[in-house]
């Protein structure tokens, strides 16, 4: 028994605790309307009950039920280029300063494959990839193969820092050579017997002066289409990644590209189905006056949309009540767009019968073409291999990430990475979606997918980007003469990724089942990410919040950042040096502007070198 005076302390705590521990949106008003009716027993009142996943699971409880208190979130100097460049061997600091250096002198970098190539013709193949190694390749690449990046994910894991392990060999095509290809694949057999081609929309058709998707992309892989078996032979490359990721650490990850795993063909087509469907969610809105609210706010009335349904020949009312009842769909009397997405996920009929109104000509257009038997084949085979990646994952502990593309294969790609969350993120996040904040609708598709994963109860995971095909998409969308999907400039595409990362970490102070790669190498935003975790309570131990940068880029950022105990990797690129030239090249093209703007780094390291020298340390072993 207590004192009467400690325990009135006791209860005063509790009631204190209590009312600064916010409900999930969704209960707020259950909990406020419990209490309306209860209102009796004032003199103890009990906390509130966390959902599932929350408080306990975060943080624990100490006596009388209060909130235990997590420690402090370690600090993070990015100043520091002592501890920045411990790991790194004094030579290892002169060639990043030289690299880096290089890649913003103009003339060099645009010419970058042109003086590849004639480094090789003029030194011979042994000699050129000494020098690759002693420069460019060795900044930007790890090794040539597995058992040669070893030592470098060692040593980087002795620091706190993981590895995402990606094999960056790409197919060395002519301009010409990949835009036959990309003609190839993405135009169906129909269309090229009929010339059904130009009635699909003009983002979701292949044009050929875009065809080569290398042009003007300056970071990402591209693969161009071939045959089932070179497919066959990605889907083996990323399984052994998957291997190498499992034996390398505990929380590994794994990245891959759907374009490499089937005919883009699918995802163009899949594409245009999905937004023509959510385009038409928003007509039918408009048609209820309810255009211009926010994405999830939009509520559609069942009897309104069957009787347009009808009246514009879509479907009759018994047979729009079959799709709602059938899916248990609209029992509120309403439907959302999370519950029109679900008709086009379940039912594949529907998504090849279904006709809607095209706005423009008035007249009623298939939601998607059919496919001939082998193009179906060929459907099926990509989504095996999706499976069968992320059931290596999951047997092996490693998260997968699917990475973004271009704004006319994404709607699918996204559609079909969702699909495996829900399969294989019921106990924790294994797949992980990416998130281009670069486009204008960046956070509704991120609100959405996360209202989604709550409504059915799985984990989501997600990689926020900028994005890696600004100028190219910009280019097309003013050529080919659609509305451009980006944002215009920089500064918006950066509130936009606050603005997602916020929402997201909001959430995650809520819930148990979140997880999010903050992938940049913009101190900035780093910066916001930890002040805002430590505003939230969100603690670097819960292993909910990753951050990623590229291998030979920004260790200012990623060594301090593992050293406090925060989630970090590099992406780490491997592969004989023949083979990743179109990687390096890309690279030396993207640091061409980050590095004009990155001044901090080399005067970092100039610091450290200038530090080593001093102390006469320039050729001491790096310390972990």
């Amino acid at each position: 028994a207590f004192p009467p005076a400690m325990a009135s302390r006791a209860r005063s705590l509790v009631v204190r605790a209590a009312s600064s521990l916010r409900a999930p949106r969704c209960l707020r008003s259950t909990a406020a309307a419990a209490r309306q009716e209860q209102p009796g027993d004032t003199a103890r009142p009990p906390p509130p009950a966390p959902p599932p996943g929350r408080g306990s699971a975060r943080s624990g409880t100490g006596p009388w039920g209060t909130p235990r208190v997590q420690p402090p979130p370690p600090a993070v100097n990015f100043g520091d280029a002592r501890e920045a460049f411990r790991s790194k061997r004094s030579a290892e600091l002169l060639r990043a300063l030289l690299v880096l250096g290089l890649c913003t002198v103009e003339p060099l970098v645009s010419r970058s494959r042109q003086l590849m190539s004639l480094s090789r013709t003029l030194l011979g193949q042994r000699l050129f990839e000494k020098l690759m190694k002693m420069t460019f390749y060795g900044q930007f690449v790890a090794g040539e193969d597995q058992e040669a990046i070893k030592p470098l994910i060692q040593r980087n894991r002795a620091c706190g820092v993981g590895s995402v392990l990606d094999y960056s060999v790409e197919e060395d095509l002519t301009p010409e050579e990949a835009a036959r290809k990309e003609m190839d694949s993405c135009t169906s057999a129909a269309e090229k017997e009929m010339g059904g081609a130009a009635q699909r929309e003009k983002q979701y058709r292949a044009h050929r002066e875009f065809g080569d998707r290398r042009d003007k992309v300056v970071s990402a892989r591209t693969y161009f289409y071939a045959d089932e078996t070179k497919c066959d032979q990605h889907m083996d490359t990323f399984l052994r990644c998957i291997e190498a990721s499992g034996g390398s650490s505990e929380d590994s990850f794994s990245a891959i590209k759907l374009t490499a795993l089937g005919r883009p063909q699918f995802l163009l087509q899949f594409s245009e189905v999905l937004m023509k469907w959510r385009r038409f969610f928003h007509q039918m809105a408009a048609e209820q006056g309810k255009a211009g609210l926010a994405m999830l706010e939009v509520k559609l009335e069942v009897k309104k949309l069957q009787e347009t349904l009808a009246k514009l020949g879509i479907a009759t009312k018994a047979e729009s009540q079959h799709w709602f009842t059938g899916e248990n769909l609209g029992e509120s009397g309403t439907v959302d767009l999370l519950d029109w997405n679900s008709l086009i996920d379940s039912r594949t009929k529907l998504s090849k019968l279904l006709l809607i109104p095209n706005m423009k000509t008035g007249q009623l257009e298939p939601l998607l073409s059919h496919f001939t038997e082998e193009e179906d084949l060929q459907m099926k085979r990509m989504l095996q291999r999706m499976d069968v990646l992320a059931t290596k994952a999951l047997e092996l502990g490693v998260r997968l990430m699917v990475d973004a593309e271009q704004t006319y294969f994404q709607p699918a790609i996204s559609r079909l990475t969702l699909e495996m969350q829900r399969k294989f993120n019921m106990e924790k996040a294994v797949i992980f979606n990416t998130f281009q904040c670069y486009l204008k609708e960046a956070y509704d598709n991120v609100t959405v997918d996360v209202e989604l994963s709550r409504r059915e109860g799985w984990h989501f995971g997600a990689k926020l980007v900028r994005g890696a095909y600004m100028e190219q998409e910009q280019a097309r969308a003013a050529q080919v003469g659609y509305e451009d999907p980006l944002n215009p400039t920089y500064e918006e595409t950066s509130e936009v990724y606050q603005r997602c990362l916020d929402y997201v970490l909001e959430e995650i102070k809520y819930s148990r089942k979140i997880s999010i790669m903050v992938a940049s190498h913009n101190e900035d935003t780093v910066k916001f990410t930890l002040r805002r975790m430590a505003e939230l309570g969100i603690h670097p131990s819960e292993k909910k919040v990753y951050f990623g940068q590229l291998l030979g880029m920004c260790d200012q950022i990623t060594f301090p950042l593992g050293q406090a105990g925060y989630p970090v990797y590099k992406y780490v690129p491997y592969g004989p040096v023949n083979e990743v030239l179109p990687y390096l090249s890309r690279r030396a093209l993207e640091n061409r502007g980050f590095m004009k703007r990155a001044i901090r780094e080399r005067e970092l390291i100039w610091s450290e070198l200038k530090r080593r020298l001093i102390t006469g340390s320039l050729f001491c072993n790096p310390s972990h």
